[in-house]
C-alpha cells in the first residue's frame, strides 16, 4: 500500500493519535482552497450555525460527497488518500467534509468529544475512521484552534451525549481522568498544514476572542470494511476515486457543480440514538 508518511510519522501517529504535516497543501493549493470556501455560492448558500454552551456559534457548511470542486479533489487526491490509507490500514472511502468557521471575536467552543462518540452512533462498528483538518487560516491558541490530549485515543469509546447547542460531548467525569493523564497539545498550523487524527482521539477548541478569522477544512473518512451498519445522514461505503496532486492547481478555483447540491447537508442532526437516550 503507498505511504506518504515516514515511519517516524507512522510510529507518532500510532503513538500520540494524531500527527501535523506541515506543507501538506503548498501556498497557492492553500489559497485555492480558502477562496473557494469564501466564494463558492453552495457552500455560502449552506452556511448553519453550531453553537457552544454561552451561545456563541461555529459556522459551519457540511457535504457527504467530495465531486469535481478543488475541495472535492483535495479530499480525493492522492497524497490525502493515500495517507489516510497508511494511517486507518486499508481502503477508505468519503465519509463527509465540512468547513469550520470562527470568525473573529465571536466563533464558539467546542466541548471536549471524540468523533468516533456519535459515529458509533451512526451504526459504524469499528474505530477505523479518522479526519484530516486542512488549515486555512493561522490557526492559532488565541484564535480557536484545534486542542487534543496526546495518546487519548488508546482509552477506546468513552459514552458521549447531547449538550445544550446540540453539539454532542464525552462523559464529563471520564474527560477529568483523560485530562489528569494525557499532555494537552494546542494544534498550531499554517495554512496548508494538516492534522491527521484518529477518530477516538478527544480534541476540543476555544471560542476565538481575537481580531483574526479562523476557518478550516475537516475531511473525514471510514474504512470500506467499516460499511455502516445504520442508515444516517452521512453515506454508506461509496467508492472513492483518487486523482493526481495536481488536480488542485489544475482544477484552479473550481466551484462545486449544481448536481452536487445534494451532496450538502441543510444541518447536521445527532445520531438518533443519542437523541432516544435525552428523551429517555
Amino acid at each position: 500500500m503507498p505511504t506518504q508518511l515516514t515511519p517516524e510519522q507512522r510510529a507518532a501517529y500510532e503513538r500520540d493519535g494524531f500527527i501535523i504535516l506541515r506543507g501538506f497543501f503548498d501556498p497557492v493549493e492553500a489559497q485555492l482552497l480558502r477562496e473557494a470556501m469564501e466564494k463558492d455560492p453552495a457552500i455560502r448558500s449552506h452556511f448553519y450555525d453550531r453553537k457552544d454552551a454561552s451561545g456563541a456559534a461555529t459556522r459551519m457548511a457540511l457535504w457527504n460527497h467530495p465531486g469535481d470542486s478543488v475541495y472535492g479533489l483535495a479530499a480525493r487526491s492522492t497524497r490525502m488518500v493515500d495517507t489516510m490509507e497508511d494511517l486507518i490500514g486499508g481502503e477508505v472511502y468519503h465519509y463527509h467534509s465540512k468547513l469550520t468557521a470562527k470568525e473573529p471575536y465571536e466563533g464558539g467552543a467546542w466541548e471536549w468529544h471524540q468523533d468516533y462518540g456519535y459515529w458509533y452512533h451512526n451504526g459504524c462498528l469499528y474505530p477505523d475512521m479518522a479526519s484530516a483538518m486542512i488549515a486555512l487560516d493561522r490557526c492559532t491558541a488565541d484564535n480557536g484552534c484545534l486542542q487534543v490530549l496526546r495518546g487519548s485515543h488508546r482509552m477506546g469509546r468513552i459514552e458521549h451525549g447531547l449538550m445544550e447547542g446540540e453539539q454532542v460531548g464525552a462523559n464529563s467525569s471520564r474527560i477529568e481522568h483523560a485530562i489528569a493523564r494525557h499532555e494537552r497539545v494546542y494544534c498550531e498550523m499554517e495554512p496548508g498544514d494538516v492534522v491527521f487524527f484518529h477518530c477516538n482521539t478527544l480534541h476540543r477548541s476555544d471560542q476565538n476572542r481575537s481580531a483574526a478569522r479562523r476557518w478550516t477544512l475537516i475531511c473525514c473518512y471510514n474504512a470500506a470494511s467499516n460499511n455502516p451498519v445504520l442508515e444516517h445522514h452521512h453515506p454508506f461505503y461509496t467508492p472513492l476515486a483518487k486523482v493526481p496532486d495536481s488536480a488542485l492547481r489544475e482544477a484552479g478555483l473550481r466551484f462545486a457543480a449544481a448536481e452536487d447540491d445534494a451532496a450538502f447537508l441543510r444541518r447536521a442532526a445527532a445520531p438518533a440514538e443519542l437523541k432516544e437516550q435525552i428523551k429517555a
